[in-house]
């Protein structure tokens, strides 16, 4: 293995290791954090206690650790541990902003362990590993990710091994490193922490349990090796691509002449070299194109001529009149003209609607030739102006240097055939056609929209709208549901109810049936019947129904009472044979109140929970749905676990707008999430195979960018592999797409 040279007697190599307290200085004073003795004597460990501490590093200390592991797809977090009960608390956090970058969180209260990071497609992602940290007991933890490849190890014994979509490791420089909390108001891990460090290698647990040491290579070793290979393809058609036009180049060095030229309409002029462009006398100036309108005298016409326009000449030039003497010196040379057919034809008028211009015309340069009753004219396009007074030929408009255009602030204006561009200041980011600014407070997040608003960037501001489906004044925006959610439910997103357990519906109206579904306990001939939030167990009449239950195994007597192993706040009573079961009353006006079952119940306000906004209060038991994670608040610690997603059995997966789980889309160009399959490929343009998965700039091109997708189709069919271009402009983002081999 590559990674058994940076491990020496089980040792890592000091470049690779980021060591959380040494970096931080924990003995140096953080209130709430004290020395204590740990699971060994090889190295200090910390008791974090109490919720108004804020163990942050140093921006420079910060920015050390993360340059380290900024762009790394492989790594791993370690710590050795001992969690109170049920405490729910974060161990280590990277985030900016609320974009949590990497974070390792344990939760007693729910018994999970959850890894929150950001995946390459810059969605947030929690896996979610049910297991249990908060027994006041010593573990030894581990999360080894490479690539795409994420493996848990609790105390030396691998738990969990997954594949999941990989993290996107692209970490800001002002990112904030927190130890044993979210931040300053969430997520405080109580209890005792030892030996938590980062190293950047696949399978850091080695130095951990060092009996671990591995023979197989990782996903990311494999997904390296793959990736090199198709590198190496592009470079060697940018290289051959690159050899062809030096080739071209060589073989045209002995004509080459250092003279600036003119390029107009295909034909090539040399320096000062001069020539006419329809009504406009042009000049080839230091390879730069000038023209100027032809300068035309008044004609001096003799008497029976006047001054007149003629195809294909600028000027007017000297035309015989005709007279009504020529006209009858032509009747009389030419008899026809006395005919009724002669006279017809000479006094015949065209229909309506005739098409003059078709039968050919004197519109030349940007003139168009328009059709009226007795004939045709010509009329100058939009953005040019006439160089005759017959708009037979016309020039462009620069409306830049004549002043009339819209370009607003922070713009250039750019003369341009017919019209113009505004073309934003170096630095400055454009709103609109007309107009730039210095920030985009919508793009950068500093901006004060819901998140279930639009953001629209103003000069000097930004103004929020709500999406459609929520309302609000775009600051603040609530989702409307057809009706209210019902039984604890929770209104997430337009007509979207999340139900409390044993609910459901489209408004959690639907009571679960444990009779139906078997979820009871109901023993010795007895009969379920079915309660508003729970159960009964009866008696048939005519049965001998003995006055005991059984329950997990056990006998209970008649009248015992007795609390669920499984569930403390579930109370179970045994009543002539039948087994009830209720949730525990809570009476909060009883000062012996069980506050872990009856959270609503605890007065203190230290067991009440600040909102990250620092602007809303919640109480002990509340809960709330926070950027698609269901929140409760118990004791004064806020716990948040991902909403729960129906499974979808596809390739192509899309989270629409406003909504928090996947849906199955077909087309592969619209999909968020797609299982990438690298034995299919794509052919590209050059007949290079690209993997699936891969991207590459189109060669030839700077704005081009290509992406190898496989859909898979039905009944076992062959898979086809989609090539996608992706283009890229200053106004507008399009895709072009075929189907490949």
């Amino acid at each position: 293995s590559p990674w058994d040279y940076y491990i020496v007697g089980f040792g890592v190599d000091p470049a690779l290791r980021i060591s959380v307290f040494d970096e931080l200085t924990l003995g140096e004073g953080f209130d709430g954090v004290t020395q204590v003795q740990g699971f060994h004597s090889e190295s200090r460990a910390f008791h974090f206690q109490g919720s108004t501490r804020e163990v942050m590093a140093p921006v420079e200390v910060s920015e050390q650790m993360v340059q380290k592991l900024r762009g790394k797809n492989e790594f791993t977090v370690l710590a050795t541990l001992k969690q109170d009960h049920l405490n729910s608390g974060v161990i280590l956090s990277i985030h900016h902003s609320e974009n949590r970058f990497l974070e390792l969180e344990s939760s007693g209260q729910r018994s999970e362990v959850r890894l929150h990071y950001r995946t390459k497609g810059q969605q947030p992602h929690t896996e979610v590993f049910p297991y249990s940290l908060d027994d006041d007991q010593w573990h030894k933890v581990s999360v080894a990710v490479s690539a795409s490849h994420v493996i848990l190890h609790v105390d030396c014994n691998r738990i969990y091994e997954r594949v999941v979509e990989a993290p996107y490791m692209d970490i800001p420089e002002d990112a904030s490193f927190w130890l044993g909390q979210r931040n300053a108001a969430h997520g405080f891990f109580k209890g005792v922490m030892q030996d938590v460090e980062i190293l950047v290698m696949p399978q850091g647990y080695i130095s951990q349990c060092p009996d671990l040491n591995r023979t197989c290579p990782t996903c990311n070793d494999f997904h390296g090796l793959v990736q090199k290979i198709m590198e190496l393809q592009d470079i060697l058609a940018k290289t051959s691509k690159q050899l062809s036009r030096a080739e071209e180049k060589m073989n045209g060095l002995d004509g080459c002449y250092c003279e600036r030229t003119c390029s107009v309409k295909g034909v090539v002029y040399r320096e000062d070299e001069g020539w006419t462009d329809g009504c406009r006398n042009c000049t080839c100036t230091n390879g730069t194109v000038q023209c100027e309108a032809i300068s035309c005298p008044p004609p001096q016409c003799p008497a029976g001529t006047a001054p007149a326009y003629v195809k294909g000449a600028c000027c007017k030039e000297c035309q015989r009149e005709w007279s009504t003497l020529n006209l009858l010196y032509m009747f009389q040379i030419t008899p026809l003209f006395f005919s009724p057919l002669g006279l017809n034809l000479f006094l015949s008028v065209p229909p309506a609607g005739h098409d003059f211009c078709s039968e050919g015309h004197s519109c030349v340069e940007h003139s168009d030739c328009v059709n009226l009753e007795a004939g045709d004219c010509c009329v100058c396009k939009d953005g040019f102006r006439p160089l005759r007074d017959d708009n037979a030929y016309c020039e462009d408009i620069d409306e830049c240097a004549e002043g009339k255009h819209y370009c607003r602030e922070n713009t250039m204006c750019v003369n341009t055939p017919g019209s113009f561009m505004c073309i934003c200041h170096t630095g400055y980011i454009r709103i609109d056609d007309y107009s730039c600014t210095e920030h985009d407070e919508c793009l950068s997040g500093l901006h004060n929209c819901d998140e279930n608003a639009l953001c629209f960037n103003m000069v000097g501001g930004h103004s929020c709208s709500c999406k459609p489906g929520y309302t609000g004044n775009g600051t603040v925006c609530k989702a409307m549901c057809d009706g209210l959610c019902q039984n604890g439910g929770t209104c997430i997103s337009p007509n979207n109810c999340v139900c409390q357990q044993g609910f459901t519906g489209k408004r959690c109206e639907t009571d679960i049936n444990e009779c139906k579904t078997g979820r009871n306990t109901c023993a010795n001939d007895t009969v379920c019947f079915n309660l508003d939030g729970g159960y009964d167990c009866r008696c048939p009449h005519g049965h001998n129904c003995s006055g005991d239950c059984i329950h997990d195994n056990k006998v209970k007597h008649s009248g015992q009472i007795w609390v669920l192993d499984s569930d403390r706040c579930s109370v179970c009573s045994c009543q002539a044979g039948q087994v009830m079961c209720r949730r525990m009353v809570c009476d909060c006006d009883n000062p012996n109140a069980d506050l872990f079952c009856c959270p609503e119940c605890d007065p203190r306000l230290s067991s009440q929970c600040l909102h990250q906004n620092g602007l809303l209060t919640y109480g002990s038991g509340d809960t709330w749905v926070e950027n698609c994670q269901q929140c409760q608040c118990l004791q004064g610690q806020v716990d948040c676990w991902p909403l729960p997603c129906p499974p979808v059995d596809c390739e192509f997966t899309v989270v629409p707008e406003g909504e928090c789980c996947p849906r199955c889309v077909t087309d592969p160009c619209q999909a968020d999430t797609i299982r990438n399959d690298i034995t299919k490929t794509c052919t590209d343009e050059h007949n290079i195979s690209r993997f699936s998965g891969s991207s590459w700039i189109k060669h030839g091109t700077e704005c081009t960018l290509c992406q190898c997708k496989v859909r898979y189709q039905p009944h076992q069919q062959p898979p086809s592999s989609k090539l996608q271009f992706v283009y890229f402009s200053g106004r507008q983002h399009t895709k072009e797409k075929w189907f490949g081999n």
